[in-house]
């Protein structure tokens, strides 16, 4: 299984911008650029792309986990968090911090930590990563 995204930039780090595209159409000519990545401009931007895929990815691996342990969770809301520092001339992804609040009924705690953590590790963009990941799980009534 391949995924395939297309990224187009005309003129200067700062002054140019972009457009990403995905094979699926999702994104189509999404604008990015230096404002919308450092400056909180409307638009997207790799960032939160990245914690847009770990979020759903993470939600993905554990309603999977839950379901082989003969449970179905009745929600999982799921925020990735992710940071970007400045290292060297450049930048650096050093975190991604998950925030987890589940709705499952028929599970304990120790159940859902367990499958929770197991998520986090398992999880395709988790994986790939070379970032510290971070999880706050709570199971709500």
């Amino acid at each position: 299984m391949i995924r395939k995204a297309n990224a187009i930039w005309t003129g200067s780090g700062r002054d140019g911008t972009g457009r990403l595209t995905t094979a699926s159409g999702v994104l189509s000519d999404s604008p990015y650029g230096y404002r919308t990545r450092f400056e909180n401009e409307p638009g997207t931007n790799p960032e939160e792309l990245i914690a847009a895929a770990h979020a759903g990815c993470f939600a993905m691996a554990l309603a999977f986990a839950m379901q082989g342990a003969g449970v179905t969770p009745q929600e999982l809301r799921v925020e990735a968090a992710v940071d970007i520092e400045q290292e060297g001339q450049g930048f650096r992804i050093t975190r991604s911090a998950l925030t987890l609040r589940a709705r499952v009924a028929g599970l304990d705690e120790g159940k859902f930590s367990e499958l929770a953590n197991g998520a986090k590790q398992n999880c395709p963009v988790s994986k790939v990563l070379n970032a510290e990941i971070s999880l706050d799980a709570k199971l709500e009534g």
